[in-house]
Parts: structure tokens; sequence; C-alpha cells
């Protein structure tokens, strides 16, 4: 699941251009299939929004939730794809972008009413 966070006035118009590069990402570097996308976006006013200083209004944070597995060169590569594809398609700085990946034990996710560690039936592979 990834979470979204930005102003409204700037995440609003590019909400479903930045879903469909986030997804590009996660299909060509984790290997997700085309019908894994589970995005959430939130937007926020201006005054609830604190970011560091030397950033615009654009400023964005992108959370990556997702099971333990991937390789630490694997989550570079997908940060990295991120800041590229979001730069070059949304013209959005790399500066004004912050991404973080959390990772959970597989058996603290919980879908179609079992754990991840008891899924056998997954359609991409966890250990890339």
């Amino acid at each position: 699941m990834i979470v979204v966070y930005g102003i409204r006035e700037k995440l609003n118009p590019i909400k479903a251009q930045l879903s469909n590069v986030i997804h590009s990402c996660m299909h060509s570097e984790l290997g997700l299939p085309e019908d894994k996308r589970a995005h959430r976006f939130i937007p926020m006013e201006t005054e609830d929004f604190y970011y560091p200083g030397g950033r615009s209004d654009a400023y964005t944070v992108i959370e990556i939730n997702m099971m333990s597995g991937r390789k630490s060169e694997t989550q570079k590569r997908l940060i990295k794809a991120l800041f590229n594809k979001i730069e070059a398609e949304l013209s959005i700085s790399p500066v004004d972008v912050e991404i973080v990946i959390k990772e959970q034990a597989p058996h603290q996710w919980g879908f179609r009413g079992i754990t991840g560690d008891e899924a056998n039936d997954l359609k991409y592979k966890v250990d890339v």
C-alpha cells in the first residue's frame, strides 16, 4: 500500500498521473502485476503540512508499505526510478520528493482473510 501526502492544490491535479508513475515503477522494479495498485492520496491544507526549508509547495511525501523480503539494491532502484520518472513526467524536482519504504514481516499483513505468510498464490515475488 502506498500513501502520498502533499498540499491539496498541488496534489489533487496530478493524482492520477502520479499514481500511474508510481505504479509503473512498482511494476518495473518490483515486478508487481498491473492489477496490484493500492494507492491512497492525502491532500492536505497548507497550514497542516510542514516541510523542510529549501522545498517548494510541490513537496510530496511517498510512503511505500510492503512486506519485507526485497533486497536493498532493489529498493534503491525503486527509489531512484521514482525520483527520475516523477521529475521527467511531472516536473517535480527530486528535492521536492521524499520517499520512505516501510517494511513489515509477512505475518503482519492481512488481506483476503489470511495473513501474508499464509499467502502462497501471490502473482509476484517478494524476494527480489
